[in-house]
């Protein structure tokens, strides 16, 4: 039985197994014509410009890092400066302060009048945060509602810290701090951006309100003022957090913005 001719799709499946290479490019190798991909040279002149940014960069870092050190160590010694003449002015500030305890003392003598005169000295400067309290009380902490809310009636704003302190002066507290500052008539809490200052001073969330007076009525009392009704809808509504108890012992330092300004002899 004469061999079949192969069909028209194995002659070509032959001729690629013959002739794995093209002719033409076989014909263009052998004549040396053969052409550099233009993809390699891009990527030459693209590595050689990566190269000549970072050398420039690593030139001008070098020549700058001395400039860097210098203002770096200049800085440090600013604040080691300052932290002396402030540590300098603290000490003074002491001496002055019992001065003035030893000058009083002398002035007012040991008779019932004196002593009189002297309790009432020691409950002023506590009601003004001069002097250190201790006694039992009430805490509050507040603190924004839970999520990435950027609804601002879901953060605790300047006015919601307002308004819970002046609740608690309103049922008896003879001194209150707010996240461990003590407050005193010249106390300011205000807003500033995104923080909440105290005398200035920024202050950061969960929000700590602490208050020395009686803790059984002032609870009672605190809920039905305008601060507690204020607080109680901003946790139901807003999902704000706000957690009242009773302590049995609070300790809060004296403000050390307070200071004697002025002083006029008894009459």
């Amino acid at each position: 039985m004469p061999p079949r001719a192969p069909a028209a799709s194995m002659d070509l499946l032959l001729q690629i197994v013959k002739e794995p290479v093209d002719p033409g490019y076989a014909e263009a190798v052998a004549a040396g014509r053969t052409a550099r991909p233009r993809w390699r040279l891009g990527f030459a002149l693209v590595a050689i410009l990566i190269g000549i940014m970072v050398s420039v960069s690593v030139v001008k870092n070098s020549q700058a890092a001395p400039e860097i050190a210098d203002e770096r160590r200049e800085l440090i010694t600013r604040i080691a400066q300052a932290e002396a003449e402030q540590d300098q002015l603290r000490t003074r500030a002491d001496a002055l302060d019992a001065e003035i305890e030893g000058l009083r003392a002398s002035a007012l003598g040991g008779d019932a009048e004196a002593k009189e005169l002297e309790r009432r000295i020691a409950l002023a400067d506590a009601a003004n945060g001069a002097a250190p309290v201790t006694g039992p009380g009430l805490t509050v902490v507040v603190d924004d509602a839970p999520g990435d809310s950027q609804d601002s009636r879901d953060r605790v704003l300047d006015l919601d810290l307002q308004i819970l302190v002046n609740g608690l002066w309103q049922v008896g507290a003879e001194a209150v701090t707010v996240n461990g500052h003590r407050l005193s008539p010249l106390t300011s809490i205000r807003g500033a951006g995104e923080a909440i200052t105290v005398d200035y001073r920024s202050i950061t969330r969960p929000y700590r309100v602490e208050a020395i007076t009686d803790p059984e009525t002032s609870q009672q009392h605190f809920v039905q003022t305008h601060a507690g009704v204020w607080w109680n809808e901003l946790a139901k509504s807003r999902g704000m957090r706000y957690e009242l108890s009773t302590v049995k012992e609070i300790t809060m330092d004296a403000d050390p913005g307070i200071n004697l300004r002025h002083a006029r002899g008894a009459q």
